[in-house]
């Protein structure tokens, strides 16, 4: 660990904490496709946000110099990363929210402003390239107003 941790959502990122739950980030990052669909309580985990989730209330909420010390410290990094990557896994083999309306919009807009915030801005825009190939794949079945609001989130 590059940091001292600076707080629950940190330790959890860099797999020194739990969340609200008692579930470690190898664990969540363990669930299976089925229980990433129906379970809501483990994104704000793995994708934090300075502003509190609507979703589910009582969801940590990222202050300042926890993002920083997240943004400093490279097993947070890598917790980051191992999230982008089984949540891309997850968005490439369902296909449930290839749709219109789907609660998983709001978790890849989730994902890319956390993606921004706390990695980069090249590593959301990539994020973002993937989803966007396979909502085309699939013959471009998402609202216009999520693709508005996930091309936002990568915005300089």
């Amino acid at each position: 660990m590059d940091e001292a941790i600076a707080g629950p959502i940190h330790a959890f990122l860099a797999s020194q904490g739990r969340d609200a739950r008692g579930r470690t980030l190898a664990t969540v990052l363990d669930f299976d496709d089925a229980r990433i669909e129906s379970t809501h309580d483990f994104i704000q985990w793995l994708f934090p946000l300075r502003e509190a989730s609507q979703a589910v209330p009582g969801s940590p909420v990222l202050g300042e110099a926890e993002a920083e010390a997240i943004r400093r410290d490279r097993m947070a990094q890598a917790g980051l990363m191992a999230a982008r990557v089984r949540m891309m896994r997850f968005y490439v083999l369902t296909r449930g929210w290839l749709t219109a309306f789907d609660h998983n919009h709001l978790r890849i807009t989730r994902i890319l402003t956390s993606l921004r915030d706390l990695v980069g801005l090249e590593e959301a825009r990539a994020f973002l390239a993937d989803i966007l190939r396979l909502n085309e794949a699939a013959g471009s079945p998402v609202n216009p107003e999520s693709l508005a609001y996930w091309r936002r989130a990568v915005e300089d």
